[in-house]
């Protein structure tokens, strides 16, 4: 008998870092609390398993004909356009019964920056106080309306990512930063951790050249790692005064996920075995 529940697997890049695994972990359980009718599992495109296809064949295994995959992704660079699409082909062709659909990365798609997006960015830099050193996966912080953001003063902000070499995921970090802009009626620059500059510490000191004073790093990340521990070195180093931690499992980005699985699922059956 086919099992009831949606199935859905939320699909990271994967680190060596044991912290993205703990953030993906944390971001699954929390989805899975919110869609009690759901099958929520992780998986992994590199370095941490399992794969996406293994996840896909075990729902399989357990009856499911149909199911949602959810990139974990910002940008629909390589990852998102190559490695997540030939690991739903390799499972189709595994477990010809099953229907698999791939929900849009979280991100800004075809120009829509979504407003949960922004309201987890917001979230964050709001439960952050000046010069905040943990980079784990809590934040102890502040009412958004005493915050950094409007009692303190922030004066600009670095959303920081992690960086690809592919231009049209670059413009989307640039929407998303227009969009956090415009949120906060502040300056938002964006800075990249590898594969396109500038360094965020560059942005910082650009910023501070420019007159401003109290400037804030925004992270464009789901989870910690080498990266993102890289770009907060390197504002660090500038000067920043507040750092936001990545975005991990902030109400709205499991209200995003669950936005993207419903869209997904709302296709109609002809159109995902075409």
């Amino acid at each position: 008998m086919r099992p009831a529940r949606l199935a859905v697997t939320l699909t990271a890049h994967g680190s060596r870092d044991p912290r993205a695994a703990r953030a993906t972990e944390a971001l699954t359980r929390a989805v899975a609390a919110r869609h009690p009718a759901w099958e929520v599992r992780a998986s992994y495109l590199d370095h941490a398993g399992p794969r996406p296809r293994e996840v896909l064949a075990a729902f399989a295994g357990a009856g499911h004909r149909r199911a949602v995959l959810v990139p974990l992704l910002l940008t629909s660079a390589y990852h998102g356009r190559v490695d997540v699409p030939g690991e739903i082909t390799a499972a189709r062709a595994a477990c010809p019964g099953l229907l698999v659909e791939q929900a849009e990365v979280l991100g800004p798609v075809d120009g829509r920056v979504p407003a949960l997006l922004i309201d987890a960015l917001e979230s964050r830099l709001s439960s952050v106080g000046p010069d905040a050193r943990d980079s784990g996966l809590g934040s102890a912080g502040l009412d958004a309306r005493e915050s950094g953001l409007s009692g303190a003063g922030l004066d600009a902000v670095v959303l920081a990512a992690a960086g690809t070499r592919n231009a049209g995921a670059r413009a989307t970090v640039d929407q998303a930063a227009a969009a956090l802009s415009a949120r906060l009626g502040l300056p938002c620059r964006v800075a990249y951790a590898s594969a396109a500059p500038p360094l965020s510490g560059d942005v910082v000191r650009d910023l501070r050249a420019e007159g401003h004073e109290r400037i804030g790093l925004a992270s464009y990340f789901l989870a910690p790692g080498l990266l993102w521990d890289s770009t907060l070195g390197s504002a660090r180093e500038a000067g920043v005064c507040a750092v936001a931690e990545p975005l991990t499992d902030v109400p709205a980005i499991v209200e995003l996920v669950s936005v993207r699985v419903l869209a997904a699922a709302s296709r109609p059956v002809a159109a995902l075995a075409a």
